[in-house]
Order: C-alpha cells, then sequence, then structure tokens
C-alpha cells in the first residue's frame, strides 16, 4: 500500500510568502528561502538561496522545487525567467491593496496544496474588517530610507493599510510608487506626522525623527506595515497604538 504523497517542493522568495507558507503546510514544504526570511522563527531544514533581489538560482533549480513564490516587486524578472528557463514552475503575486493581498494568500496557499482555510487568514480579515472607515484624518510622508530619502508613493500596500487607519500619504499621487525626495521638500509639503517603519531601512528613536524637528513621529513595526502574512491580524492594532502614540 503506498502512502500518502509527498508534500510540494516549495521555494519562497519572499520573506511574507515564507510565513504564510510555513504556518499552513506541512514540514518539509518549504526547500527554499531567502536570507531575510525571519519568520517562523524556525524554518526547519530550508536551504538560504540569498537575497530577494540575488538568489542563487543555480541553487534554486538544484534543490528541485515544484513550485518557486514570488513577487513582481520584491523579485527582479531576470531572475524569474532564469528560474523558468530552468523548467521550474514560479508563481509571481502582485499585492497593492489589502484586497489583493488576501486574494493572493488564497491562491498561493491553494497553490502548496492547502485544502483548509487556515485559520490566522480568517483572523487577518476579521481584524481589518473591525478597523472603522478613516477620514484621513493625518496628512504624513512615509519614508523607507535615507541616503537618498525616499517615500512611499502611489499604489502601496503600505499606503493602503495607513489610509484605512486614518493617514493620508502626500505623496499618494506621484508618478513614482517609490520616489526619492529631499529632505527639505519633504518638510516643505506641510505633513502633520511622518511615519517611520523599521524596514527596509530601521528607522529608530535616535535615527530618522530628527530630521523632522516639531514633527510627530510614528516608529511603526515594519512587518506589520509592510509584510502580507499571518501579521496583518496583529497590523491594524499595532499601527493604531503607533499613530495615537505619536500624537499625544
Amino acid at each position: 500500500m503506498s502512502g500518502a504523497p509527498a508534500p510540494l517542493r516549495v521555494v519562497s522568495l519572499v520573506p511574507s510568502l515564507t510565513e504564510a507558507v510555513a504556518v499552513s503546510t506541512p514540514p518539509g514544504t518549504l526547500v527554499g528561502v531567502t536570507d531575510w526570511c525571519t519568520h517562523p522563527a524556525d524554518l526547519g531544514g530550508a536551504a538560504r538561496i540569498g537575497g530577494t533581489k540575488n538568489p542563487d538560482t543555480a541553487a534554486i533549480a538544484a534543490l528541485r522545487p515544484g513550485l518557486v513564490l514570488a513577487n513582481e516587486e520584491e523579485n527582479r524578472a531576470a531572475d524569474l525567467d532564469a528560474l523558468r528557463a530552468a523548467g521550474l514552475r514560479v508563481l509571481v503575486t502582485e499585492i497593492r491593496t489589502l484586497e489583493q493581498a488576501f486574494a493572493e494568500l488564497g491562491r498561493v496557499l491553494a497553490a502548496c496544496g492547502v485544502r483548509a482555510r487556515p485559520g490566522w487568514l480568517d483572523e487577518a480579515e476579521a481584524a481589518w474588517a473591525a478597523v472603522a472607515p478613516g477620514d484621513l484624518t493625518y496628512s504624513a510622508v512615509i519614508p523607507i530610507w535615507r541616503r537618498p530619502w525616499m517615500v512611499l508613493g502611489r499604489e502601496t500596500f503600505a499606503g493602503d493599510l495607513l489610509a484605512r487607519l486614518g493617514v493620508r500619504n502626500l505623496y499618494a499621487g506621484h508618478a513614482e510608487r517609490y520616489p526619492r525626495v529631499p529632505l527639505d521638500e519633504l518638510l516643505a509639503a506641510g505633513p502633520d506626522l511622518v511615519v517611520l517603519p523599521d524596514e527596509p531601512y530601521r528607522f529608530t528613536r535616535d535615527d530618522g525623527p530628527e530630521a523632522f524637528p516639531g514633527l510627530p513621529a510614528a516608529l511603526v513595526d515594519g512587518r506589520h506595515l509592510t509584510w502580507y502574512g499571518p501579521s496583518l491580524a496583529e497590523a491594524p492594532a499595532s499601527l493604531a497604538r503607533a499613530l495615537r502614540a505619536a500624537r499625544r
């Protein structure tokens, strides 16, 4: 009698998706992850295959995955083309809104063989459904890098989350999604608030707020602002606390 089929072998090139798959599939499903995949803490024997922007495509192919998970923003088209040329199946997600995140998470989990909807996904949808419609109370700039300064621009997942919590991104209408904007222009835009995440640039109380003297600074958890996965269940409460604290 044959046993249960072996789980699908998956390589994830996206930290958010790594976490979502890891907590929703049998052990052994994830055979490769990036150096930036930090959640959950125990990823078993998954091989580290480089960064999101510079994965070792030969090492990935050698793992013989049945599926490679990627994102149109986090991963380079040339790397994904190389993986396809090696005969690998690549699923590329596009996530620029909360609704897209939930839809794409469902698609990813289904592709990974998850039949029963995971409880964390229900919890995440319920947490965001409970958020009262925002009135865009605060106008803000949201830097994601310095030296040079870069901010959230148009059509970003993080910007969509903040808008639901009453934050109006002053650069939401910019032609670029992550424009470089000199600091003097950010200050001249007249924000009520600066939102400083701890990733991709690690803003802290001692690195970031001093550039915006007299302006309330909300230091937010970058995972809650930019990751789509189990962290979405905690994100609205976490982000709201940081915004309230900055406005006191």
